[in-house]
């Protein structure tokens, strides 16, 4: 690892207009080239930092990384979940919903599985297991709640980020197969695979991903509204969380059930889910109208996408990520499992498996980018809704996952 850099930690401008200008960069990537669109702007920009850093042009620590982990990742969370509608998940998604939280058991089981066959040669483990736990059913929103929460060490962080895109780049790569894999399509539904395959090329030009995140009606208001309500849904969460760390208390003197108690009620990124969550329920028809703040929650991830690759050692990858490669493959080896033989058995449609697996171990982005990568276009919009309700229990597991095993290590 560089101890000097080209760029100073101080220099904060240039530093956030290189994460911001590598962020655009890995987007404008995945919506311009299929093989982009494929590989995910995530690992582009994620990979495009290791390198950055690495090289020695960007130092691997500085108050900049900082605000994007202290602002950014707080403000991306309830701007990605202003447009679920909590009456309409069921109705509208059905067995991808069902599926989908299957899946998510599936996460849980192969983190208790992975941790306990690992726990003596993994240092941190605990904490490690509880961010992959909570990623795994939600995204990287969760993972930098708990690594926050946990307070994983810098470099663990970083290798975990590394070992899992690369697991996240493997399994997607076998769900793209999957789907021209006759052993599976003689045992799943596959309408939309079937419909996709007797529609019509597309002489537009366009990548799928670029369809979609086409342009939309929005105005000046929608983006005022849209950050303004997630600055204040921010600022009074981890207001009222603070109050509530500090009167209920912890530590090695008081029961196991305050200790529980003041991780649960006193973490801001619980309480701000559950704070947006109760305010999607009393408002729906206000946040239902605020166009914009998809595109904005995601644009603010691609930015923490870019951060979390910056602190990563090339050796220290090498000495610690075939471990944890090995824990993040049980995780979604038991995942996958779990979800399929499921399926198989409620009759749910390959697409939806697919996508519901897709959506607890890399996020609903990625999954919505599967869709669009495979032309399933009527099911973009379901996923993206039953994957955020990963974002909302994500945190809950995580943190059940973290207090457990902290008690073992």
């Amino acid at each position: 690892m560089y101890l000097f850099s080209l760029i100073q930690p101080d220099d904060t401008l240039t530093l956030w207009g290189i994460i911001v200008v590598l962020a655009s960069v890995s987007i404008l990537l995945e919506q311009r080239y299929t093989w982009a669109s494929k590989l995910t702007g995530a690992i582009i920009a994620l990979i495009g930092a290791i390198i950055l850093s690495n090289t020695g042009v960007i130092p691997t620590e500085s108050p900049v990384y900082d605000a994007v982990w202290g602002v950014i990742v707080p403000l991306a969370i309830p701007l990605l979940l202003f447009h679920i509608n909590l009456s309409k998940i069921w109705r509208e998604s059905g067995k991808l919903l069902l599926i989908f939280l299957i899946s998510s058991i599936g996460t849980v089981a192969g983190a208790i599985a992975s941790f306990f066959l690992l726990k003596d040669h993994i240092p941190y483990l605990d904490k490690i297991s509880a961010m992959m736990s909570a990623s795994y059913t939600g995204g990287g929103v969760n993972f930098a709640a708990m690594s926050a929460k946990f307070e994983t060490p810098g470099e663990w962080v970083s290798s975990t980020v590394v070992a899992d895109n690369l697991m996240m780049a493997i399994y997607f790569v076998i769900l793209l197969l999957i789907p021209t894999l006759t052993f599976f399509r003689k045992r799943f539904p596959t309408p939309h695979i079937q419909a996709v395959e007797h529609e019509a090329d597309d002489n537009s030009g366009k990548t799928l991903s670029e369809s979609f995140w086409k342009r939309k009606d929005i105005s000046l208001k929608d983006m005022a509204l849209s950050v303004g309500t997630a600055f204040f849904l921010v600022i009074v969460s981890f207001k009222l969380a603070g109050v509530l760390g500090e009167r209920i208390p912890s530590g090695e003197n008081v029961s196991f059930l305050l200790n529980l108690l003041n991780g649960l009620l006193g973490d801001n990124y619980l309480v701000l889910t559950t704070l947006t969550i109760i305010a999607l329920a009393l408002f729906p028809s206000y946040f239902e109208k605020l166009n914009g703040s998809q595109e904005i929650g995601t644009y603010l991830i691609y930015l923490f996408f870019v951060v979390i690759g910056i602190p990563a050692s090339i050796p220290l990858i090498l000495k610690n990520a075939p471990l944890l490669l090995l824990f993040v493959f049980i995780i979604v080896l038991i995942n996958m499992i779990v979800s399929f033989t499921a399926g198989r058995f409620l009759k749910v449609n390959l697409e939806d498996i697919i996508l519901a697996s897709n959506a607890n171990i890399g996020g609903p982005t990625t999954a919505a980018a599967l869709a669009i990568a495979n032309g399933w276009k009527n099911l973009i919009g379901p996923i993206l809704v039953v994957g955020t309700l990963g974002y909302i229990i994500g945190n809950y597991i995580g943190t059940f996952i973290g207090v457990w095993f902290s008690g073992i290590m």
